[in-house]
């Protein structure tokens, strides 16, 4: 398949620990430009689908291509084509958000005028301008996700990943970190691939949805069509159907999320 077509491509997607099989021959693409949203109950295998696609750990079988790279054979050039957000913050505390947006410039190599133009026109974006001097320790939840949204997109990634990029957030700042990502999809024409327990984002925002569960993709397609498949009145309640309402087990600790997304800056 042709970049220009593909912009994320999977084929018979394998990774086992063990016994365990955390995610099982699955297949997607992702069109250039698009939203789409991959979702799945706590444990279902998406925090290890997004590894295998952000380099953080390789697949058993199967195929990736991130912008026409493969993970396995060409790191840096997939590092290049995206930037990321985590559910849990990355930032660095105790620098300002200016400092913070400038290590990340120099860890991508982001040429040392174009890094300052680019952080300037950010800042602005995220509306931090007035605080980009300011420690990060005194930001509210809001602000820091707004920061690493800023830094994640520091060098014109094609791709961007979030992982629950409003969760824990107030109704507000949750629609005005929406609002952001929508216009970047907009104006810059950046692939967004998302994650999110709240379905009425899903639903509002993804043009594109594949659900996993026991890793294995049970369905995919855009939400009027998931909510038809399944009889029901909306994506939550599609979702519900389709997974089941038992409570799943968290896929991965929170020191174990630590360490992975240090491996994305360690260039």
């Amino acid at each position: 398949m042709s970049v220009d077509k593909y912009i994320i491509e999977i084929k018979n997607l394998t990774k086992r620990y063990q016994k365990l099989t955390a995610v099982d021959s699955i297949s997607f693409h992702v069109k250039p430009g698009s939203i789409f949203a991959f979702l799945g109950p706590n444990g279902a295998g998406k925090s290890t689908t997004i590894k295998m696609l952000t380099t953080l750990t390789e697949q058993d079988e199967g195929q990736i291509l991130i912008n026409g790279f493969d993970p396995t054979r060409n790191q840096d050039q997939v590092r290049q084509s995206f930037g990321i957000v985590f559910q849990d913050s990355s930032l660095d505390d105790d620098l300002t958000a200016y400092e913070n947006m400038d290590y990340h410039g120099v860890l991508y190599n982001v040429e040392p005028q174009l890094r300052k133009k680019r952080i300037k026109e950010l800042l602005d974006i995220v509306e931090l301008t007035d605080r980009q001097n300011s420690l990060v320790k005194t930001y509210s939840g809001g602000m820091k996700r707004r920061l690493e949204i800023a830094r994640g997109l520091l060098h014109h990634p094609l791709i961007f990943f979030l992982d629950e990029p409003t969760l824990g957030l107030d109704p507000q700042t949750r629609n005005q970190i929406w609002d952001y990502i929508k216009d970047l999809n907009q104006k810059e024409n950046t692939t967004i691939f998302f994650t999110t327990h709240y379905m009425e984002e899903a639903e509002k925002m993804a043009q594109q949805i594949a659900i996993i569960d026991h890793g294995q993709i049970i369905t995919q397609g855009t939400a009027p069509e998931l909510i038809k498949q399944t009889r029901t009145n909306n994506l939550e309640e599609a979702f519900i159907s389709l997974t089941g309402r038992q409570i799943r087990k968290e896929e991965a600790s929170s020191l174990d999320r630590m360490r992975e997304r240090r491996k994305v800056f360690r260039r």
